[in-house]
């Protein structure tokens, strides 16, 4: 899976994160401060969710100190399901329930062992095909609310 990762800070956390990702086979794009000196939180959070609308990855993780600012700007790009997760069955609850294509993860509350749980969460839980009614009333929402839609070439 290609796999773009982005941070407003690098740490430790990101480092193993990502590392962890290419362990598991996965390709990875690095993103924000993770590719260049610095960015604010709303860039990252606008960077992997364009890369995920113009198809140059297939899902996205994010990470900021709390996790909430780059959750709440990924999630203001249609077609973006952001889920801030921070354990195992959080993670495993949002895969099945609620198609997000962007895991966040919280910089000052994740540790790595947590981290590994969640990532192995996330990777082995499959969408509910019986969540899908849910998911077109999002879409319904993003709809009504995002009349400009912008297309990405």
């Amino acid at each position: 899976m290609r796999i773009a990762v982005g941070s407003d800070e690098r740490t430790k956390l990101t480092d193993f994160v990502v590392e962890e990702l290419k362990r598991r086979g996965h390709t990875v794009k690095l993103c924000g401060a993770l590719a260049r000196d610095a960015a604010p939180w709303p860039d990252v959070a606008l960077e992997v969710a364009e890369s995920i609308l113009k198809k140059e990855v297939d899902e996205g993780i994010l990470f900021c100190w709390t996790g909430t600012g780059v959750t709440i700007a990924a999630n203001k790009v249609p077609g973006i399901r952001a889920a801030l997760c921070s354990s195992g069955e959080i993670a495993k609850g949002a895969r099945k329930w609620n198609k997000p294509n962007i895991l966040v993860m919280s910089l000052s509350e994740t540790t790595e062992e947590k981290a590994k749980e969640i990532l192995d969460a996330w990777f082995s839980t499959e969408f509910d095909p019986s969540e899908e009614e849910n998911i077109k009333r999002l879409e319904e929402i993003e709809k009504r609310f995002f009349k400009k839609r912008i297309k990405l070439s």
